[in-house]
């Protein structure tokens, strides 16, 4: 098998080391990822510049491939024939959870999300770890959980259009409660604006807040976590609102 492992937070973060060394337990392993943090960049398609990629090595003296991209761009580069005959992309590790609405801003999930679109099975792993932890994170348990849950789908399969948004509690992995098949919860933001004044009196803003929260439901992706259980959200790619095609049928469309 051969797994292309990326993320959204730089080719040098310790989660995609982390994740690429279990991958390789599994089969070739291609390291393709952005040089530069690009955290809730959403699905990106770049279109109006060149890319370009450059060779780089990781912490643990492996080779890695590297440009100036959004990970969708990465992704999308490697499966246009940059890299060849890739059967998985595995996105991660995440340092925070990507619950809920979530999924529509994170690189993570987009990543894989762009594997998908070319026809590749796409999985995102992210780690719901707690704030200020910076580099000392340990990020073992989601990579052993990210490399069960890639062995799964190369043993049996996903259905088209379909990709798996994975979050792991921060537990050890003889503390976790088990594995659970989600659904998306619901992401409480608790967002704000921030106006400063540059020194030349122009006023800028950044966007702050607090952490965001989520609505503790069973059978939910903040659910699961908060009980100590690996969440497995299987994402579509088709965005149709299939109630709401019924309700506007029945609108009068008539002028």
């Amino acid at each position: 098998m051969h797994i292309l492992v990326t993320n959204d937070d730089g080719v040098q973060a310790p989660g995609l080391l982390a994740l690429a060394q279990e991958m390789r337990k599994l089969g070739e392993v291609t390291i393709y990822a952005p040089d530069k943090n690009w955290s809730a960049s959403g699905h990106v398609k770049t279109m109006e510049r060149p890319f370009r990629v450059r060779e780089t090595r990781l912490a643990d003296g492996s080779t890695a491939f590297m440009s100036d991209g959004a990970p969708s761009d990465c992704v999308a580069l490697a499966l246009l024939g940059l890299v060849q005959n890739v059967d998985l992309v595995i996105s991660g590790i995440n340092p925070h959870a990507n619950i809920g609405h979530d999924v529509t801003y994170s690189g993570t999930v987009t990543a894989a999300m762009e594997g998908v679109i070319a026809g590749v099975y796409g999985i995102a792993v992210s780690l719901d770890s707690p704030d200020n932890f910076g580099e000392l994170l340990d990020y073992s348990t989601a990579a052993i959980v990210g490399r069960r849950v890639a062995e799964k789908v190369l043993e049996d399969g996903l259905p088209k259009g379909v990709l798996l948004n994975v979050n792991v509690p921060y537990l050890l992995e003889s503390e976790l409660n088990g594995y659970m098949i989600t659904r998306q919860g619901l992401r409480v933001y608790r967002d704000a604006l921030d106006k400063r004044v540059d020194p030349r009196g122009k006023p800028y803003y950044w966007i702050g807040g607090e952490t965001p929260t989520g609505v503790d439901e069973p059978g939910t992706d903040f659910g699961a976590l908060r009980a100590g259980h690996v969440s497995i959200t299987p994402l579509q790619l088709d965005l149709t609102a299939r109630e709401a095609m019924e309700t506007l049928q029945r609108w009068n469309w008539q002028p």
